[in-house]
């Protein structure tokens, strides 16, 4: 279950994988995209059919018809990143081994919508992906594995988006390998750690020239390719 970008190389390495069967996708109905307004597929769907793998695209995981596609296919694990909609606890309690979220955060820092671009706006120096497994809260599921890597001084949001899906497709082969082999015991979150993130607007685009170089700099680069750091000289 994913939609952008980012979930396209965990799809693609379990497609690969000869360890695992990728039965269906879960994703977002197509959105009108641009001036023109153009029904688009998402990311997720085109790299699906690409693979020749079947595609469901339920306007919500929580009708009838959409639970009984799933338990039709009777999933040993259901793996999911970026899919933009709640599963209700029907769903996580269908597989198996669970409902395995790849999370680009190290969790429990940075819960929510946009941990990367968040993650960038801060400052911060380290990041990387979490795996868990999903509950009915946001975010909020036990650790399985994680991955660390260092963000470039000058390396932008969307930049940094790429190289963490692609980590994210390597920790979810490594997580299912080991879940499958009873070799992870699975971590409560440290709820005292916990930071939450709001998805990014174009409120936020405007620079404050009262911030320190540090911080503006930062701004440009969370804030980069999308909805991009602007300012304003003589109208």
């Amino acid at each position: 279950m994913g939609t952008p970008d980012f979930a396209v190389p965990a799809l693609e390495k379990l497609a690969q994988s000869p360890d695992y069967t990728v039965a269906a996708v879960f994703t977002q109905p197509d959105k009108p995209k641009g001036r023109k307004m153009v029904m688009t597929p998402p990311d997720v769907k085109v790299c699906a059919e690409k693979l020749g793998i079947p595609v469901f695209q339920p306007s919500s995981m929580r009708s009838e018809e959409a639970y009984n596609s799933l338990k039709e296919l009777n999933p040993d694990v259901i793996v999911v990143a970026a899919y933009g909609q709640i599963l209700p606890k029907a769903v996580l309690d269908l597989p198996k081994f669970g409902c395995v979220n790849i999370h680009g955060s190290l969790l429990p820092k940075y819960r929510g919508a946009a941990p990367i671009q968040q993650s960038v706006l801060d400052g911060e120096k380290v990041t990387g992906v979490t795996t868990m497994l999903m509950d009915v809260g946001l975010d909020t599921g036990d650790i399985l594995l994680k991955a660390e890597t260092e963000i470039g001084e000058n390396e932008t949001a969307g930049e940094l988006f790429d190289r963490l899906a692609v980590l994210g497709g390597e920790l979810i082969i490594e997580t299912l390998d080991k879940l499958k082999k009873g070799e992870i015991t699975p971590q409560k979150q440290d709820e005292s750690l916990a930071t939450h993130t709001s998805k990014i607007t174009k409120e936020l685009c405007p620079i404050d020239f009262n911030m320190s170089a540090f911080e503006v700099h930062n701004k440009v680069r969370g804030l980069n390719p999308w909805p991009v750091a602007v300012t304003e000289i003589a109208g």
